[in-house]
């Protein structure tokens, strides 16, 4: 039986105590329940180290759902507490395998009492090293089989520390699940925004003539955060910038960017376009790392009224550690849409606004009658706001009012909050119902994993092998080193400050 299109279905989350689990995964189930989205019969199965029975693992469910969704539960005190009688719960350890035997039987006794086949959605909420732990357990004992039901596992980032290890997980995964039976989350392409650049340029006939090097001058790519690394300093000390952003997510939204259309919209389609694009990056050779690529780390500085840490005094951060908090980078797509023309990404902590947006450069005009007049700089933009106020941005040149013809820019936007009548999902919401459904599209694929690492691995390797490129610091505040400006060939252009052109006003 089925209810919008979705079979009935059981989902497990492995990690079901932890940050993830309670901030955004639990949070985004409800809402789907709300949305009246799920299947008739469904349920969540946490899968926790800590004992405790499914009616106190009910009652912390609520407690976080009360915390991190507070408008949507007290508007839905009633359907709290229906949403709460699908919530259950089973004591696994996952590095203990005879646990997941009883998970087993656990499976098969709620299966057969609430009358929902097999098919399992198995999250993997849990740290990237008991990734191939739990994948094993789950395959001795027979909980990849689809003979009585689909299955598939959600691996949330990192998938894996570097190209070898990629490739390495990656083979471990498949000795017991199929490709279609792995989705690699990236709660970046569930943005409602990042997945509308597709329908911006495939839906209207004027923007897709000229997103080509023939119009296009530069492309700049910006994920900032206001933030610094918090209480993750232990993790972040082993990741930094490049692994945590660039791989996972933002060349995946370049990859969106840059993709040629698809044939039909469908997962394999798209899916093989995206991962084209990131197998034509033009490889950084080792020698070239410090031309093309900049990396930050922020120092202390005054933000406000307080004065924030430096990374270096954050808490499980080494006291010499040369981890970046900031990469910014000049990337070129060999092939014949984007030939040389240049792609710069940047991201970093602890800087003035947090903001994520895409912003293509269009070439000036060839015979340029108003550049002596011109108040700003006459090059066009288009804008693709995701974060904060999302929407879409065209930026050009109009006369001011009056005599003669002096030329300023002006700023033609449209925000996703004017339309007030439609709600917009969650990435989770987004993601976890398309795995619920089958679908892959905004679900990263093998070769698209292992492009992107083969990408950032030589960089990776330049800095860990070579000392002598440099490092440099930035104030928390800041928007980065300055020396990310020399990326671009003219000396007179600098990045462009995210909140100059896009009001909510």
């Amino acid at each position: 039986m089925k209810k919008n299109n979705i079979e009935n279905q059981i989902l497990v989350i492995f990690g079901s105590n932890g940050d993830l689990a309670k901030r955004k995964l639990l949070p985004a189930i409800f809402q789907l329940f709300i949305d009246n989205l799920l299947p008739e019969h469904f349920v969540v199965l946490g899968a926790g180290s800590q004992e405790k029975d499914e009616q106190t693992y009910r009652i912390d469910v609520r407690e976080s759902l009360n915390t991190f969704v507070k408008k949507t539960v007290s508007d839905n005190a009633l359907q709290l507490d229906n949403f709460l009688e699908k919530i259950y719960y089973k004591k696994v350890n996952n590095q203990t395998e005879e646990d997941f035997g009883a998970l087993k039987e656990y499976i098969d006794q709620l299966s057969a009492k609430l009358e929902i086949p097999q098919n399992i959605v198995y999250y993997f909420s849990i740290p990237p090293f008991l990734y191939e732990v739990v994948a094993a357990s789950l395959v001795k004992y027979g909980l990849n089989t689809e003979a009585n039901g689909w299955k598939r596992i959600i691996v949330e980032k990192p998938f894996g520390y570097s190209y070898e290890t990629a490739v390495d997980l990656d083979k471990k995964l498949h000795s017991g699940f199929n490709e279609d039976q792995i989705y690699r989350i990236d709660h970046y392409l569930g943005k409602e925004t990042v997945q509308n650049i597709m329908v911006t340029r495939f839906s209207n006939g004027f923007f897709e003539p000229i997103w080509n090097r023939k119009y296009v001058q530069r492309i700049e790519i910006t994920a900032s955060e206001k933030i610094g690394v918090g209480n993750r300093g232990g993790y972040y000390d082993t990741s930094g910038a490049m692994r945590d952003m660039i791989q996972n997510h933002l060349l995946q939204v370049l990859a969106v960017v840059a993709m040629e259309p698809p044939s039909v919209f469908d997962s394999d389609s798209i899916r093989n376009e995206t991962v084209k694009v990131l197998q034509a990056l033009r490889p950084i050779k080792a020698n070239e790392v410090a031309n093309y690529v900049v990396r930050g780390q922020y120092i202390s500085g005054q933000v406000g009224e307080e004065v924030q840490n430096g990374y270096r005094q954050e808490t499980g951060v080494a006291p010499n550690s040369k981890t970046e908090t900031f990469v910014a980078l000049k990337v070129f797509i060999d092939n014949w849409r984007w030939g040389d023309v240049p792609f710069y990404i940047r991201t970093g902590k602890q800087l003035p606004e947090r903001v994520t947006e895409v912003v293509i450069h269009l070439k000036p005009a060839p015979h340029q009658l108003f550049k002596q007049l011109c108040l700003t700089e006459p090059n066009n933009m288009i804008i693709l706001r995701i974060h904060p106020d999302a929407g879409v941005a065209i930026d050009f040149g109009m006369k001011i009012p009056g005599a003669g013809f002096k030329v300023q820019n002006v700023n033609m936007a449209f925000h996703y909050s004017d339309l007030a009548e439609k709600k917009i999902s969650e990435a989770y919401e987004r993601l976890l119902l398309d795995c619920m459904t089958g679908d892959s599209t905004l679900y990263a694929r093998a070769d698209a994993v292992k492009a992107s690492w083969k990408f950032v691995d030589t960089i990776l390797q330049a800095w860990k092998n070579n000392p002598d490129i440099p490092l440099y610091f930035y104030e928390s505040g800041t928007w980065g080193p300055n020396e990310s400006n020399a990326l671009f060939d003219d000396k007179y252009v600098k990045w462009r400050q995210p909140f100059e052109k896009f009001k909510t006003e």
